[in-house]
């Protein structure tokens, strides 16, 4: 059974995907599968033991057509986005049997369940969604680490919109008071190195050396490896939020414009959520549409510390 999965284009939708892409594999048997999405998403998912090839999904239209004709015919074709240029791509594709995810119709639940839903449906089977799963080289901690103490990330970026960015000077905050019980990695991709080095000037201001800041300088792969050797990790709602709770991660969650009912980390018993319950959210805007940005202004260093004091860790 050849099986094509056209992967979320987000890094965190495709590792809230995989409950539903597990169930889509624990389905069938003797299964090859083709992952095909963006650079991030197919970076995430290469290492999946059932995968025998992997495509990165030129954003170009009019490479779809030569891009379908390279990856050839398939069994069932699943695609977890609804765009159009993912309509023009199932058309495209020689399939027998072709699903596609419809976000339109699945909505007001966690989006693990949605692409849970979207499986069921399309299989007609009744599978629960799991904890997510994530497949990566192994690295002993031993290989990051520096020093006895324990490892603390901080992602202070997003990529949807800068309306979930909490601030550089409030996580410097947070880091500047934990730098004697961790040592620190700050985790960034290329449009958030900005951020990264304001964090790192309030660090050097406060001479807090046991820090790595790793804003641009790492790959997917390199990304989850780091992630899933860390003590505690603090973060917005982001990929990196996901990569934690598949790694069961002691994690801080900072939301602001989002719906942490929809996207926040599935199935991990050590997450905690800190956010205002304001009128206005979640907006779910990419800058905040009244001017404010209460949601995250009004989030205070201590608010995170206090989350920190009381979430379990190892």
């Amino acid at each position: 059974m050849r099986i094509i999965i056209e992967l979320p284009t987000w890094l965190g939708d495709c590792v809230m995907a995989t409950p539903a892409i597990e169930n889509i594999i624990n389905f069938f048997s003797n299964i090859e599968i083709t992952f095909i999405g963006s650079f991030e998403s197919v970076e995430a998912m290469k290492y999946h033991p059932k995968v025998t090839r992997t495509v990165v999904l030129d954003r170009k239209y009019i490479n779809l057509y030569k891009t379908a004709k390279e990856v050839g015919c398939f069994d069932i074709f699943f695609s977890f986005r609804s765009s159009i240029r993912s309509k023009l791509l199932k058309v495209l594709i020689p399939t027998k049997n072709k699903y596609q995810f419809n976000k339109s119709k699945y909505q007001h639940h966690h989006q693990v369940e949605k692409y849970n839903a979207f499986v069921n449906d399309s299989l007609k089977s009744n599978f629960s969604a799991d904890r997510l799963v994530m497949y990566h080289p192994k690295y002993s901690k031993l290989n990051i680490k520096s020093s006895k103490l324990r490892l603390l990330g901080i992602n202070p970026g997003a990529s949807y919109g800068i309306a979930k960015r909490w601030y550089p000077e409030k996580f410097a905050k947070v880091v500047i008071a934990l730098s004697n019980q961790y040592d620190i990695f700050i985790f960034g991709g290329q449009g958030e190195i900005k951020i990264a080095n304001d964090i790192e000037l309030y660090l050097i201001e406060a001479n807090v050396k046991n820090y790595r800041n790793l804003a641009g300088k790492t790959s997917i792969t390199e990304l989850i490896n780091k992630i899933s050797n860390l003590d505690l990790f603090i973060t917005g709602d982001s990929g990196p939020m996901h990569i934690a709770a598949a790694f069961q991660i002691p994690t801080i969650a900072i939301f602001g414009p989002t719906n942490n009912n929809e996207t926040s980390q599935w199935m991990n018993e050590k997450s905690i959520i800190v956010k205002k319950d304001l009128d206005c959210q979640p907006c779910m805007k990419r800058n905040c549409p009244l001017g404010h940005h209460h949601c995250m202004k009004l989030i205070s260093a201590n608010d995170v510390m206090d989350a920190v004091h009381s979430i379990s860790i190892d």
